[in-house]
């Protein structure tokens, strides 16, 4: 076979030629010259193949691309490298002839630099590679005429039986000839359901897969056995581009080379440096003239671009282009962001609420008013001096937003929210699994890892250099031990090194709260704690989106010296390990603010230092709430700003210009190569590889956390998450489209491990902000002032109820403000907050009985609010079906039709068996008739009779 030949493992040193210059020789047939005036008057061969999307015959589609390096000589420049590598690809028509000139040259290795032995390995392991998968039947053709100078592209492309042969392994679930009508609404909601179409009319997409549908054609797995079950009346488009990329990654992933040390598939090649990319192609240009409509083209203006925003997603175009795991993702981002519309109008309804009766705000008032005289004790030592409550007006009437009677009804509406939206989710994830064919769809165990094979090849030379034994290794938890121990200890450091920063910024902000102190202009004091905040959560953030790409990095590594044996597994550990380091990551800061910043002040006389210098920070007299407020917003909006939005535009905009500029200094100034068009495969290839969905996911949650756990703090969360999302999804699709290379089809029934992530933020979130209601916000004072200290019924004296009395004289040699007459006259008595005796009392500055007393309700309140809320979603959860009722009964209805078709099948299977039976007992009663020497005659051809319809 002429593939053999063009396979030729012999050393290029034996032949002393350069092998693919002399085969692109001998294909070519006619020497640089009359090549070139041959294409001059010829038409332009790429346009045959429309530019790289089929092979030079313009018949066969490219349903995938391997891309390599190779060292590309100075001689070899100007020929034409294209090599066919299939059975009908046959093009030379002077083979085995020496060539004049230049061949001699050649052979005496003058021109043609000596290539390494690593190269040479390289170029081995491919042509067996390739050889191989011609074997599996797979047509090939290699492309090194291109314009990136030292890049080499093999064309891939599944012809029919192959493809066939491939969907009945897979279980590719295809559509039958068989079609049948979809259940639809009647009476008053078929009407309701035709107003909201017209409604949402003009936010639909304008793509054909989004329309509804009425008729649905019944899906069977694929088999040989049964084609006539199914439409092949147009086989080029039977199996879509998404499907034969998926067909042809399987046959290249179990593809192996085995002039390696060790077996080795497609993973294993691109991580050796054999292959430098794999990719299936886009289905065209997305922008210009003259661009020919495809799928691509119609998601960019439908899909991905901010015009469009109000729009719903075509999903199930998505699907059909990237595959059912990205079509999930998308799917599941909508519905989050529809989701957040009524929780973001909620939020906003309990702000302003918050806004409207600021002014009615009892402690608010009393803190503002003036008249109450009441003298603050200092905030540090020596250096600050005494204050006025009134002076920390702003700062409760701001607290009022956000800590009043509503945010609780808002915490208990968020959590409740976060149960209905999971609910929501499942039952849209089984419309879609209806829609997409995978309702039967189970995942099988992927092939291993190249990592993994070759740990396990190392183990086995190990013992069999040992024991002389050859039996299957595989790895064991006593192999896994030194990555386990190191996992454990990389993470417990990590966390440990957040809390380290955290507590570097305590630390900043008490020293910098002292050093403002000091300035002597009004002003400056005033706005010290303000200032210590913002510059302290601005810290915070930058630290955050830092350590983020840090965090990323070392789960990654992390996980790959744990050698998890399948991708799935990979990326569970890798989604586990990156999602533990984020989240403390980013929300330590928020739960030190929330649960710790004031508890362990102590109090005057008696105060808490650190490092015996820096005494601990105290909350503002309206309470920690507004801070966290503070802290939460800034960090979110930060992060969703910088890292989700600039970061994912700024760096792959970034990325592709030094790409571009690295092949621009590589590329040959020939000026007829530069002005030939790109082939879809070399822009392909300069597009960005896709990483996968980790980092699209772990935003989204991270985000979902800063939504749900603090939203008694901050009601606007959900609003900013709303509006970032909308930016967000098509910032996403415009990467999946424009900026990234096309991505394997991966079949997938669900989110994965990311569901129960989201189920356990979601339980989380209702005992976060149990406590916050409880211990951060004022709420619980409140009530139990209200119902047993209150002699009116009403607020007024509450402020006056939580502050506790302190004697001047009874501070700590050397901790008394500097400047006692600051406000113009001798204080002897200054109030803090905190539920203390006074001190004339005989147990002076001891805990009081009110603190018992509002302890017991913080704790009672938190158990109850936990278990009510829990109950709640609970049964929200119980109440609403995971699967929808119209949908159980269309795949009721679809196995019942399915039955029906093989029942048919069989029963015309055996009339004709009937039939043929009838006719032979015809043939027998007139063989009888005959003589028993044509009847021994005929014996022969009644038993092919008989055995006829047997075969058939």
């Amino acid at each position: 076979m002429r593939v053999n030949k063009k396979y030729s493992c012999l050393p290029a040193e034996e032949k002393g030629i350069h092998i693919i210059n002399i085969r692109a020789i001998e294909d070519i047939g006619y020497d640089q010259h009359e090549s070139t005036l041959l294409n001059s008057l010829s038409k332009n061969p790429d346009a045959d193949c429309k530019y790289g999307l089929y092979f030079r015959d313009g018949k066969r589609k490219v349903d995938y691309i391997l891309v390599y390096h190779y060292k590309k000589s100075s001689a070899g420049k100007t020929l034409a490298r294209r090599v066919h590598h299939n059975d009908s690809s046959v093009r030379s028509t002077k083979q085995d002839q020496p060539l004049p000139g230049k061949g001699v040259q050649l052979e005496m290795g003058e021109s043609e630099p000596h290539v390494d032995y690593h190269e040479d390995d390289k170029r081995f392991r491919r042509e067996e590679y390739e050889g191989n998968l011609v074997e599996a039947g797979l047509e090939l053709e290699r492309d090194e005429d291109t314009k990136i100078h030292g890049v080499g592209f093999v064309k891939i492309h599944a012809p029919w039986n192959v493809l066939c042969r491939e969907a009945e392994f897979l279980k590719l679930k295809m559509p039958t000839k068989k079609m049948y009508q979809i259940n639809q609404t009647h009476g008053l909601l078929k009407k309701i359901n035709s107003v909201i179409q017209k409604i949402t009319e003009p936010i639909q997409p304008k793509v054909a897969e989004h329309k509804p549908q009425t008729v649905k054609r019944l899906s069977y797995p694929f088999s040989r056995e049964k084609q006539h079950l199914f439409d092949l009346s147009d086989r080029d488009s039977f199996f879509d581009s998404k499907t034969r990329s998926t067909i042809v990654y399987e046959i290249l992933k179990r593809t192996t080379c085995t002039k390696a040390k060790y077996s080795m598939g497609i993973t294993s090649l691109l991580a050796n440096g054999v292959y430098s990319a794999a990719y299936p192609l886009h289905d065209g240009d997305y922008e210009g003239e003259n661009v020919e409509p495809n799928d691509r083209k119609l998601l960019c203006e439908e899909w991905a671009s901010y015009g469009v925003f109000y729009k719903y997603q075509p999903i199930d175009l998505v699907r059909k282009y990237f595959g059912e795991k990205i079509g999930l993702y998308f799917a599941w981002l909508g519905v989050y962001t529809q989701m957040l519309i009524p929780a973001s109008i909620v939020g906003i309804i309990v702000f302003l609420y918050g806004c409207a009766t600021v002014d009615e705000n009892i402690p608010s008032m009393e803190m503002c008013d003036q008249r109450n005289n009441i003298t603050m004790c200092p905030l540090c030592d020596r250096t600050c001096s005494y204050w006025k409550m009134s002076s920390a007006c702003a700062t409760a009437r701001a607290s009022h937003l956000f800590d009043n009677p509503a945010t609780v009804f808002f915490s208990v509406f968020m959590a409740l929210w976060a149960a209905t939206f999971m609910e929501h989710w499942k039952r849209k994830q089984m419309r879609l699994n209806y829609r997409w064919d995978l309702t039967g769809f189970e995942e099988e165990e992927d092939h291993p890892r190249a990592e993994y094979e070759a740990k396990v090849l190392e183990k086995s030379l190990r013992k069999e250099h040992k024991h002389k034994e050859t039996d299957k290794e595989k790895l064991t938890w006593k192999d896994r031990f030194p990555a386990y121990l190191t996992n454990f200890v990389g993470i417990i450091f990590m966390v440990g090194l957040t809390f380290a920063i955290v507590f570097g910024v305590i630390i900043y902000r008490i020293s910098t709260a002292a050093a403002l102190a000091i300035s002597s202009t009004p002003s400056g004091r005033s706005s010290v704690r303000v200032t210590v905040t913002a510059t302290a959560v601005i810290i915070n953030l930058v630290v955050i989106i830092m350590l983020d790409e840090v965090y990323g990095c070392i789960a990654r590594w992390l996980t790959q010296i744990e050698v998890p044996k399948t991708d799935k597994n990979f990326e569970e550990r890798l989604i586990f390990k990156a999602f533990l380091l984020k989240f403390v990551n980013a929300y330590t800061p928020i739960f030190y603010v929330a649960f710790f910043k004031g508890r362990f002040v102590g109090r005057p006389g008696d105060y808490v230092y650190i490092f015996h210098s820096f005494r601990m920070e105290e909350c503002a007299p309206g309470g920690c709430l507004m801070e966290l407020c503070i802290q939460l917003s800034i960090i979110m909006l930060g992060k969703q700003l910088i890292q989700n939005n600039l970061f994912e535009i700024g760096i792959p905009k970034m990325k592709k210009f030094i790409r571009y500029m690295k092949l621009k200094r590589r590329r040959s100034l020939d000026h007829e190569e530069h002005m030939k068009k790109k082939q879809r495969y070399e822009v392909d290839y300069n597009l960005e590889p896709f990483a996968g969905l980790t980092p699209e996911y772990m935003e989204m949650i991270i985000q979902f956390g800063f939504v749900t756990l603090f939203v008694a703090s901050f009601p606007l969360a959900p609003l900013f998450a709303l509006l970032n999302n909308i930016i967000e999804i098509r910032l996403d699709a415009k990467k999946f489209v424009t900026e990234l290379r096309r991505p394997v089809a991966v079949r997938a029934k669900d989110i994965g491990i990311w569901y129960n992530i989201l189920r356990g933020i979601g339980k989380l979130a209702v005992i976060i902000n149990a406590f916050v209601i409880s211990f951060t916000s004022d709420f619980i004072p409140r009530l139990v002032y209200l119902y047993m200290y209150s002699e009116n019924g009403t607020m007024h004296g509450f402020v006056n109820h939580t502050l506790s009395s302190f004697n001047v004289s009874d501070f700590q040699a050397g901790t008394a403000p500097n400047d006692p007459m600051d406000l113009g006259y001798e204080v002897q008595i200054c109030r803090y907050k905190d539920y203390r005796e006074p001190p004339w009392s005989e147990n002076k500055y001891d805990i009081s009985k009110d603190f018992w007393a509002v302890l017991a309700a913080r704790l009672a309140f938190v158990i109850v609010f936990q278990n009510l809320v829990m109950f709640m979603s609970d049964f929200v959860d119980w109440i609403i079906p995971d699967i929808p009722k119209d949908i159980s009964q269309q795949i009721h209805k679809e196995k019942v039709l399915m039955v029906e078709v093989f029942m048919r099948e069989e029963q015309g299977k055996l009339q004709m068996l009937e039939t043929w039976k009838d006719k032979d007992k015809k043939k027998g009663e007139n063989c009888n008739n005959h003589s028993p020497r044509l009847s021994r005659s005929h014996s022969g051809s009644l038993s092919s009779c008989h055995s006829y319809p047997l075969d058939v």
